[in-house]
Parts: structure tokens; sequence; C-alpha cells
């Protein structure tokens, strides 16, 4: 396993992370694994040498914390690892249940810790930009946290550049703890975020982590899924034609190389020197297997070129762009695989 820096932080974290969304209970999604089907998952991601886990309130409505929590008591000193949470989606029906606000923020992170059992989480993670919240409300109560011991550093998740902007700036305003890690969805289908959000984390030393680098599980090359049949925002984000020929694309030199196609895919995400670390969101431990097989793939250019050339601009993934996204047309096949009948399309 690799380990690097999180930004300008003294904080080192293995360049995978296991990610968590798919554990808890299938009473949120169908997808989801129990307690039981979780822990081999996160056993293997341990003894690969993973110190970096991920999880968020929302995941099954706090059950994921609760799963995912004991699991790591069982198996690992608390100090060996680090564990990022996420709080702001919806946890209930009531009033103050979700946002960014000061005592929703307080609030969660108590009930996060409760569930988790655990006494810190090591980056308390904003999972969205709340623009309904004074940015300087959120800040504080996040600095709130910090000084507390409650949180050991700050980070950020799916937002516009100039949203995360206006954060650090506040922080610096204020000397207020600044988010050491961007958690953002990137993968050979949605490059989007490349023209700002990436150049400006680089600029402001904040770590960059990817989540979906299968693209929903698109770039797997197993349609049949029962997340791809079940997740609707799958088809949502990745369902229009230039995605599903990057899908192809994927599947064609994973062909070549006798790998899977997830193995090329990841690859691709963990060959961006911009990328410190990516998550692994595995439904085995042979899954988990293909993302520690990408640390060592180097691709060459002939295959980044028919990775990458069906790629055209979009709109951005986020809360904001939902069902909006625009057609996307992909450029002609290359030497090599311009022979390849399948290509023909």
């Amino acid at each position: 396993m690799e380990y690097v820096r999180l930004g300008q932080s003294g904080l080192k974290v293995s360049r995978l992370c296991l990610g968590t969304m798919n554990m808890g209970t299938p009473k949120w999604k169908p997808w989801i694994f129990d307690e039981a089907q979780s822990e081999p998952i996160v056993r293997h991601a341990l003894e690969a040498g993973v110190n970096f886990i991920d999880l968020a309130d929302f995941y099954s409505t706090g059950v994921g914390e609760e799963v995912v929590g004991r699991i790591l008591n069982r198996l690992v000193r608390r100090e060996e690892i680090v564990v990022t949470t996420k709080v702001g989606y919806d946890m209930g029906a009531y009033p103050n249940a979700g946002g960014h606000s000061r005592k929703h923020i307080m609030d969660g992170i108590d009930g996060s810790l409760t569930r988790m059992g655990m006494d810190y989480v090591d980056i308390y993670m904003l999972h969205y930009f709340d623009v309904n919240t004074p940015v300087e409300e959120t800040m504080d109560a996040l600095n709130d946290i910090v000084r507390s011991g409650k949180a050991r550093y700050v980070g950020v998740s799916t937002m516009y550049t100039w949203q995360l902007a206006k954060i650090i700036q506040a922080c610096e305003r204020h000397g207020w703890a600044k988010p050491i890690n961007m958690q953002l969805q990137y993968n050979l289908a949605y490059r989007e975020e490349e023209r700002e959000m990436i150049p400006y984390c680089a600029d402001q030393g904040i770590g960059v982590s990817v989540f979906s680098p299968l693209a929903r599980g698109l770039l797997s090359g197993d349609a049949n899924s029962t997340r791809n049949q079940t997740d609707f925002f799958t088809a949502q984000m990745y369902g229009d034609k230039a995605s599903l020929a990057i899908a192809a694309s994927a599947s064609r030199v994973a062909a070549k190389r006798g790998v899977s196609p997830a193995q090329i895919a990841q690859a691709w995400v963990l060959g961006q020197s911009s990328i410190a670390s990516m998550l692994v969101g595995a439904d085995s431990p042979a899954q988990f297997d293909s993302a520690v097989a990408a640390l060592n793939t180097k691709l060459d250019d002939e295959e980044l070129y028919e990775l990458e050339r069906n790629y055209t601009p979009c709109d951005l993934i986020n809360d904001y762009t939902s069902g909006k996204r625009i057609a996307r047309e992909s450029r002609p096949a290359h030497n090599e695989y311009a022979q390849d009948k399948s290509n023909a399309a």
C-alpha cells in the first residue's frame, strides 16, 4: 500500500480509501450490506494496508456508522486508522434535521460519534455546500469542533469551486481551521472537476480524494448488477451516449490487458498526479483486489487515448444540476482500436 500526505497537512492516508456507502442496512437501499456481509470487506481492506475509512451520517440514515464503527472497533486500534464522516443531508423529517447550521452540525458530530462508538473523528466533512446557511456560521461551528477535540481536521465535498473559495476566505479571515480534504466525484466518464476544482485544491494545498471511480458501477463492466439496476442516479448521471461509449472503451482496453474493466478505470484515476486517494466501495474482497492491482497498473499512450477519446464536456454533477445534463458525442477510434468491430458504432 502507498501512503501520502493529505494536501499540505501532516496527515498520512492510504492511496486507497474504503468507501462504506454500501454498508448498513438493506432497508435503506436494496444493494446495502448488513454487518455480517460488511465485515469481511472491511477486514480485507485493513489487511491490504488501508488506513483511510470514509463514512457519512446519511448512509443508511445512521446505521452505516453503527455497523462500520462496531467492525472497526473489533478489528483495529483507533489510532491506526483515519476515519472521516460527513454531515448535511437530512437525518429525519423534523426542522433542523439537515443542513449546516450550528445547531445541526453540533448535533451531527455528537450523533456520529455515539453511533460509531468513538471519541473523535479524524476528518469531519461537509457533505455539500449549504446555500441556506451563512458560511461563517458553518465554519465557526466546525472550528469549535476541532478545538474541542471531537474532530482532528475539517473536510468538504461536492460543491462549486467558488463555494470552496468562499469557505477558504472565511477561514483565513477569522483564523479558523481550513479544510484539508476535498472529496469529489471523478472518473473516466466525469472529468469536469479538472477545469477548476482540482487545480484550485492544488493551489490551496487541499488534498483531493475521489469517490465513484467506477461511475457508480458503469465502468465495472457489469450493467446487470443490483446497484446498476436499482440505483436511479446511475442512469441519471451516466446514461448518456458518451458515458456508455467510455465504458465500452474501458472494457476493450481491459480485454487486451486480460484484466477487469474496473481495474483499468481505477488505474486511470490513480494515475492522475493530482489525486491523493481513491475511494473503493467494494461488494467483495475480490472486488477490492482490483483496486489494489490498479495501484501498479500503468497505462500506455494508446490505452489512454482509447479511454479518453469519448469524453466531451458536460454539466457539473451536483445537487443543483440533477437531471439537467446535456447529451454528448464521442471522437472516432484510433489506430488498433479503430480496427475493433465493436467500435463501429
